[in-house]
């Protein structure tokens, strides 16, 4: 019986002590390996030019939040984008130049349009006509005073006039639009800008 007994104590010793040896065997077996992983990490990261981290922060920077979840890229916007604008000011000075330069250029424009005319319309006899017509109901008679017409209309008195329109057009235009500037701010300042919807059609 002692010896039976004996026995039994004997084998569970060794398989306590099989199961202890077992045990620390696995626990330096996960230690040793964590720790190998944790070095082969560090020395990855140092070979980065960046630094640890640098690599995966500047893949995840450049990469589309599409394209990382599915592989494809994004889809692009289809149709026509657009852009609500708020004209809140106008510049009077700006207005003032181009306004100055738009009235000169079509000042010069009717004087050249008006020399043009005439000249075409002396090319047709309409003055010379215009002149025997009148003279035919002032005086009923062929040897009644003469009336001519370019007297009145000549081409000096023509040109000459149509300048002098043209440069009060200048000024006029140019103070017309310059307080066309002011009162368009004012009311802007008041209610808000005009709103404008841009397309890139």
């Amino acid at each position: 019986m002692r010896d039976g007994a004996m026995a039994r104590t004997a084998q569970g010793r060794d398989l306590a002590a099989r199961k202890a040896r077992a045990l620390r065997g696995a626990t330096a077996g996960l230690a040793s390996g964590s720790a190998a992983g944790a070095t082969a990490g560090r020395s990855s990261a140092s070979r980065q030019p960046g630094g640890p981290g640098t690599g995966t922060a500047r893949t995840t920077g450049n990469a589309r939040p599409g394209a990382a979840r599915s592989g494809r890229p994004a889809p692009r916007r289809t149709g026509p984008r657009r852009v609500r604008l708020t004209a809140q000011r106008i510049d009077p000075w700006s207005v003032l130049k181009i306004s100055f330069l738009v009235s000169v250029a079509l000042g010069i424009a009717g004087v050249v349009m008006v020399a043009v005319l005439w000249t075409v319309l002396s090319g047709m006899n309409v003055f010379s006509t215009i002149s025997d017509f009148f003279v035919q109901v002032t005086s009923g008679e062929a040897g009644g005073p003469s009336f001519d017409l370019m007297d009145y209309f000549g081409f000096g008195r023509v040109v000459s006039l149509a300048a002098v329109l043209g440069v009060l057009n200048v000024f006029l235009l140019t103070a017309l639009a310059t307080l066309t500037a002011f009162l368009y701010n004012i009311c802007a300042a008041l209610v808000g800008g005009a709103q404008v919807t841009l397309s890139d059609e």
